[in-house]
């Protein structure tokens, strides 16, 4: 395997784990929390895609599908455009927003599919040593584009695994 096809194979592990996830949920189980401050699976889930989106979005340099495609008016959520879950310029997301993250399994997972998808376009053009090159300096040690992609796949197996959980706590109810 390349070290591509390692990225490729990690990110495609999230979107099945979370499509069982919402499988038959309704709003109001989507939307569950088993205590304050602890983040629903739709947020999981709506939050994977953002955080695959926008950091690619970052990387290729090319705008977010989530405004490109109509994913944010498809959600129209009441939060601002540019809101992922956190680093938000001059937006701080409070436990409270996370419940605010309204949706069906479907745009779930429609959206959560098309930022795997971006990715794994991404990553397959990729030439060698891209990985290697140095994207973000204000880190010690300074963040690799390696770093970074692993970084992603990373934050949403957890969130998957997150989801997972919730759900198996949302089933035994």
């Amino acid at each position: 395997m390349t070290p591509a096809d390692v990225l490729l194979d990690g990110i495609s592990r999230i979107s099945p784990v979370f499509e069982a996830a919402v499988d038959g949920l309704s709003a109001d189980a989507l939307t569950w929390s088993p205590g304050p401050g602890a983040n629903p699976i739709a947020w999981l889930a709506w939050h994977s895609g953002r955080v695959i989106d926008a950091q690619v979005a970052e990387l290729d340099g090319q705008p977010e599908e989530w405004i490109t495609q109509g994913w944010h008016e498809r959600f129209a959520l009441p939060l601002p455009a540019d809101a992922m879950g956190y680093g938000m310029t001059g937006y701080a997301m409070s436990p409270g927003d996370a419940a605010r993250v309204v949706a069906t399994p479907e745009l779930l997972t429609g959206y959560l599919a098309d930022a795997v998808a971006r990715m794994g376009t991404y990553v397959r053009g990729l030439r060698p040593g891209d990985l290697d090159e140095i994207i973000d300096r204000r880190w010690d040690p300074p963040v690799t584009r390696g770093v970074r992609l692993v970084s992603i796949v990373d934050d949403c197996a957890q969130h998957a695994g997150q989801a997972a959980y919730l759900r198996g706590l949302l089933d035994r109810r």
